[in-house]
């Protein structure tokens, strides 16, 4: 096993846990808590839940990023993000620097902070606001995700 086979092994399974559990926590935690608790209590239990699995996504962002930057430089393919048919790695770049902003510099700062004071305020327009940000950023990263798989073998807009 090469280098290049590692790297790719270990950043399509962390962007599968990353990914998909982001897929877990929008069309299942999210719905569950909506239907099982009282507004004022939804945020406090998807804190509880969510907390374990922001330690998982912040390993798995960092890995995926780690690996992805590592394929780019070992590859030599820093001059495809001067091509538009290569809008996906610009995808894969820009999907894995919102999220490690959110789970690295955002959630910890201040917005952990931020909804749960906005919760105990206006309980039920924070959760929404919780449940549409999940399911951008879920839009996102799986647009990313086809995107990249068609791109690597070879599909681009141009070919529509």
């Amino acid at each position: 096993m090469t280098d290049i086979t590692l790297a790719r092994a270990l950043h399509v399974v962390a962007v599968v846990l990353w990914i998909g559990g982001v897929a877990m926590v929008t069309t299942i935690l999210l719905p569950v808590i909506r239907r099982r608790h009282a507004a004022p209590e939804r945020m406090a239990q998807f804190h509880v839940i969510e907390h374990g699995f922001a330690r998982q996504s912040r390993w798995t962002t960092a890995l995926t990023g780690a690996s992805g930057f590592y394929m780019a430089w070992r590859l030599e393919l820093w001059d495809r993000f001067a091509m538009a048919e290569f809008w996906w790695m610009h995808a894969m770049v820009l999907t894995w620097a919102v999220f490690t902003v959110m789970l690295f510099v955002l959630e910890p700062l201040f917005l952990d902070a931020y909804l749960q004071r906005a919760a105990t305020r206006r309980p039920e327009a924070t959760y929404r606001r919780v449940e549409t940000l999940h399911r951008v950023l879920l839009g996102l990263g799986l647009l990313t995700v086809a995107g990249a798989v068609a791109g690597v073998h070879g599909l681009t807009f141009f070919d529509w």
